[in-house]
């Protein structure tokens, strides 16, 4: 016993000493944690800066039925609900990052104590340092120097926010904000980015792959580094059966899987490249840079079944253009290895690199020819697949040799193709891999709904990754006879009338003292006497333009023709003007032929129809139109509310404004003239949409450089253009109607199937009268050649009246002559 008491003296007094040194310890602790508070705690920041986070969500472009058009922004974010994480995402953070996530105050006191051990004896910083709520702190609130002043504000913090917010909140806020690698934040995104999934279709393995790169995302990555990922997995499934969440088996099935992460293209549902870039860039205009990360939704008034018909109408266009003017030749030739065949060492890898430097263009595949016989050739695609071009495939082939010229028809594949030459391939949906080429002219088309000014599908040539420039709204050229209607209105305003004779007859316009003459002809070269006004508009005449407009004159019928929404400025100051000298863009053609469309209104087009927030609050959405004769001088400008007003202010949409522009008498008669072109003038080939209220007009400049239709009923307005970038005949038969209508005509086919017929109510003020059809007068009961004719009530032709031969038959004088030449 007297020896037990002495070793139990000997043992209680270095243990005594220990709890006195502990003690001490803590209460040093204490002391330094209140002291830091002291004077610290006045510069820490303030957490409701939590509260108000908002993450840096991609801004996104829509169609007006919601699908993808674009994403814009450095960051992928998919925010999702503490509801929408299904729960072996949730555990597998914690088994990885905090395990007692929800039992600690923020701080893991023995998760902090084991790390400082394990510091201190190891070397090694281990799992239970740092706690969920603790990184979100640092990533949120504070930097990421490593100092004891930033780790004792990171605890401090941690401490309130636990008092302030809910477990649940803590871990939403850090599964949506974390960074895991590849522009990914947040679980939601990773999910995308690496396997193109939503967070409810992972598996096992993939939300465990997921949960192990908050470590080092862009170093223990699946991508970059698959297999120090794999091992990081393992890791993470590990942890979940120690902790009891998941079986042995389950963790050895998922550690078993292969890698599977690559990174994800951001998939679109619509290809519509034009439209989002003119939209990123309205947005940048509106809300600045910070709009990508805004988290907008931008819903533009495009249709995508009508996109997509826009789409493929101006690609169709571009390559039957192709297949009439022969085949350019390939993009390059290569030196193939000697065995010419996949099996060659190393080649495919090889012809992969090569393939690289030839982006796809939209449908378009750039293909190696590997093989090439009499009878087919063999083209080997990037990644590995090889496609079988036929004779028939080929058989377009004929070699370019000019605009208007082209080589014989080839008798075989070989005579085409020759291994080693880059070609274009596109997959025909009836006649399987044809043989392609890049399109050497471009094309636009731009559609607008002319009772509301919404652009329902615009396309800017073949393929925006392609060509960034847009035609629709940046090609600006000569609109050639599509111009005449707005001419021909102006004549209507100026005491022409529908059934009014002008002589189709020779003019010359002399300048003397620059030694011009002037001697415009019809297109045929013909000259076909006196004309009535309907009768020449179907069938173009230049030389009843050309008096027409000498008849009005030239500034009267300028300040007319500007109320279409032309920039006068950009119109010819000569008789040009009569065959359509005007600097125009394919959207103004459509919004222009608009002003027929709807009886007269001048409707302002749009494109994006509303913006919501992140959280679904309306910034913006378009105002309903009023279409009046007497407009409001000063219209009210629309708003957009910024992001930040929500919800301190509630938007209220401003009505929009069309103005009358033209009488609806006026735009009646010019929309029955235009129907007369369509059915059976140069745009008779709209006949095959078999619909009776089609009104349109081709357009072709001289030289057949541009080529345009444009074609509406009162539901639709649609202008297709096409022609070489930089200005060059197209070829000498490449008219509107064989150029563009075509382009019209495939689009239309979509666009108004299943639509009724939608004909233009006539207005007060019409009267239908018969007429001579000789002289345009009002016909007796005994005329035989008569025909009915459509006029303003006030313009109605007499009996007795006498053809004028005035109209048109006066040369310029001295005076005038320097304004009527080009």
């Amino acid at each position: 016993m007297p020896l037990l008491k002495a070793f139990a003296t000997i043992l209680i007094k270095p243990v005594a000493i220990l709890l006195t040194m502990a003690l001490s310890a803590a209460v040093v602790v204490l002391v330094a944690l209140m002291f830091g508070y002291q004077i610290i705690g006045s510069e820490l920041p303030d957490i409701e800066k939590l509260n108000e986070t908002k993450l840096s969500v991609p801004m996104e472009v829509f169609s007006a039925d919601g699908k993808l058009i674009a994403s814009y922004g450095e960051q992928r974010r998919r925010p999702v609900t503490y509801e929408q994480l299904p729960p072996q995402m949730v555990q597998a953070f914690l088994a990885a990052e905090d395990d007692r996530f929800f039992e600690h105050p923020g701080v893991d006191w023995q998760g902090l104590a084991r790390s400082v051990y394990g510091l201190a004896t190891t070397g090694e910083k281990r799992q239970g340092g740092s706690t969920i709520t603790m990184q979100l702190t640092r990533n949120l609130l504070l930097s990421n120097e490593k100092t004891y002043e930033r780790k004792l504000k990171e605890i401090l913090l941690s401490l309130r926010i636990e008092k302030q917010m809910s477990k649940e909140q803590i871990l939403t806020l850090y599964l949506n904000k974390i960074f895991l690698g590849h522009r990914a934040y947040g679980v939601g995104a990773a999910a995308d980015v690496y396997y193109g999934k939503t967070v409810d279709e992972l598996t096992l393995a993939e939300i465990a792959m997921i949960a192990s790169l908050p470590k080092s995302p862009s170093t223990v990555n699946p991508i970059s580094n698959p297999k120090s990922a794999k091992q990081r997995r393992g890791y993470v499934l590990s942890r979940m059966q120690e902790l009891g969440l998941i079986t042995e088996s389950e963790k050895i099935t998922a550690a078993d899987q292969p890698i599977t992460a690559k990174k994800q293209p951001v998939l679109t549902d619509l290809d519509a490249g034009y439209v989002a870039e003119m939209i990123r860039a309205d947005m940048i205009t509106q809300f600045g840079e910070g709009v990508y990360e805004s988290g907008i939704k931008v819903y533009a008034s495009i249709d995508s079944r009508q996109q997509t018909a826009a789409n493929e109408a101006v690609r169709y266009g571009l390559r039957e253009y192709n297949l009439r003017h022969g085949y350019r030749g390939p993009e390059a030739k290569m030196q193939l290895p000697d065995d010419d065949g996949l099996a060659g060492s190393g080649s495919v890898p090889n012809w992969d690199d090569v393939l690289r430097e030839y982006p796809d263009i939209a449908d378009l595949r750039a293909g190696l020819v590997t093989e090439a016989s009499y009878d087919s050739a063999s083209v080997y695609l990037e990644g590995g697949q090889t496609v079988r071009l036929t004779p028939d495939a080929v058989r377009w082939a004929r070699r370019y040799e000019d605009e208007n010229k082209r080589g014989p028809a080839p008798g075989g594949v070989s005579e085409v193709l020759t291994p080693g030459d880059v070609v274009r391939v596109r997959n025909d949906r009836a006649a399987g891999w044809q043989l392609s080429q890049r399109p050497s002219t471009q094309a636009a088309l731009a559609a607008i709904d002319p009772q509301t000014g919404a652009i329902r599908a615009l396309v800017g040539g073949y393929s925006f990754f392609d060509s960034k420039f847009n035609r629709a709204v940046q090609s600006i050229r000569q609109p050639g006879s599509g111009f005449k209607p707005f001419l021909y209105s102006a004549a209507l305003e100026n005491g022409f009338n529908a059934a009014s004779i002008i002589n189709d007859a020779p003019v010359v316009f002399e300048n003397i003292r620059m030694e011009k003459t002037w001697r415009p002809q019809n297109y045929s070269g013909r000259n076909y006497g006196p004309t009535r006004l309907r009768e020449a508009l179907v069938n173009s005449r230049n030389l009843v333009s050309i008096r027409i407009l000498q008849a009005i004159g030239i500034d009267k019928t300028r300040n007319f023709v500007e109320k279409f929404g032309f920039d006068k400025d950009k119109l010819a100051r000569d008789m040009s003007l009569s065959l359509g000298n005007a600097a125009l863009t394919p959207l103004q053609m459509s919004v222009a032929f608009g002003v027929f469309a709807n009886g007269g209104f001048k409707v302002d087009p749009y494109l994006v129809d509303r913006i919501e927030d992140h959280a679904g609050n309306t910034l913006f959405t378009v105002g309903d139109l009023v279409m009046c004769d007497n407009c409001p001088e000063k219209p009210p400008k629309p708003t957009t509310l910024k992001p930040d007003d929500i919800p301190a202010k509630q938007f209220e949409p401003k009505p929009r404004y069309a103005p009358r522009v033209i009488s609806a008498q006026n735009a009646y008669i010019m929309t029955s003239i235009l129907q007369d072109v369509a059915s059976r003038g140069t745009g008779k080939k709209t006949r095959a949409l078999g619909r009776n209220d089609i009104a349109g007009k081709t357009g072709t400049t001289n030289d057949q450089i541009d080529a345009w239709f444009n074609g509406f009923n009162s539901r639709l307005v649609a202008t297709a253009w096409m022609g070489f970038d930089k200005a060059e005949p197209m070829g000498n038969k490449e008219f509107g109607s064989a150029a563009a209508l075509p382009i019209w005509l495939e689009y239309m086919k979509v666009a108004l199937a299943g639509v009724p017929d939608s004909t233009m109510a006539e207005p007060q003020g019409i009267v239908n009268a018969r007429i001579d059809k000789e002289t345009g007068l009002l016909a007796n009961a005994g005329t035989a050649n008569s025909t009915l004719e459509i006029f303003q009530a006030n313009q109605l032709p007499e009996r007795s009246q006498e053809v004028s031969q005035s109209i048109g038959t006066s040369a310029p004088t001295d005076e005038n002559f320097d304004d009527l030449l080009f």
